[in-house]
């Protein structure tokens, strides 16, 4: 697996791909934002689905040239490749900020190499694997007739059409009122499998397994900021509804 490790200290970067190529990784290791920009512009040119010369991307954010979030929006604008940010910045309001710009995964150091090694096959099995399937009604919330017709139209290849909110799967594209909110790729299976199964309950640990295609327990941090992320981009905190101690369900809105 071919990866790109963004990290101005030489040190921590020596002893991380060490350990990477011990675990057969090919390792390249850019210095702060310009090289990392450098390194993945041949995906530029070429097909718009390529993930580039890289598979996966550890980006740091405390970079000498620029901060490590620009440098993640200009990356995403040039390639398809997963982005795992690496960072010590622990706050919701980051980790939310930085999957907005289209990281895949946020790491916060200091954190166990296993645990970085799961998440760098958890994001490369997805990217390759592409969007979550659909979900299983877990006998809990509302009656199934309305999530059964949303199921059959989702299979049908026609957009969901919750209120005021569509989504159109074929495209991924996501439109409020008639306007497109942009989503990260994660965002959008998570929406899409919460919305063809509209008030049922998914249990986080479905969620995790559907969307993000593993049973790791660590991605629960993960979910829980892609939910508030989901509510803040929709404008709509009431859409995604949190089912304490079982997981969330998603409360169609009145047209």
């Amino acid at each position: 697996m071919r990866l790109l490790l963004v990290e101005d200290d030489d040190h921590v970067a020596a002893a991380l791909s060490a350990v990477l190529r011990k675990h057969g990784f090919d390792v390249t290791h850019a210095r702060n934002g310009e090289e990392a920009l450098q390194a993945v512009l041949p995906a530029a040119g070429g097909a718009s689905s390529a993930r580039g010369p890289f598979d996966v991307i550890l980006l740091d954010l405390g970079l000498p040239d620029q901060d490590g979030y620009q440098v993640c929006g200009k990356i995403r604008k040039l390639t398809a490749t997963p982005v795992i940010m690496v960072t010590a910045r622990a706050d919701v309001r980051s980790r939310i900020h930085g999957l907005n710009l289209g990281a895949d995964d946020y790491v916060v150091k200091p954190y166990d190499t296993g645990e970085l090694l799961a998440r760098i096959h958890a994001v490369s099995r997805r990217s390759v694997s592409g969007p979550a399937g659909t979900g299983t009604n877990t006998g809990q919330g509302a009656s199934g007739d309305s999530g059964d017709t949303q199921a059959a139209t989702a299979a049908a290849g026609a957009p969901l059409r919750l209120g005021s909110v569509t989504i159109e799967l074929p495209t991924r594209r996501v439109s409020v009122d008639g306007t497109v909110v942009q989503l990260t790729r994660k965002e959008f299976d998570l929406l899409a499998l919460l919305a063809q199964r509209p008030g049922v309950v998914f249990r986080r640990e479905q969620i995790i397994s559907e969307v993000w295609r593993t049973s790791w327990e660590g991605t629960g941090r993960t979910l829980e900021v892609h939910v508030a992320s989901l509510r803040a981009k929709l404008r709509m905190p009431a859409l995604i509804e949190t089912v304490r101690g079982v997981g969330y369900r998603l409360v169609a809105p009145a047209a």
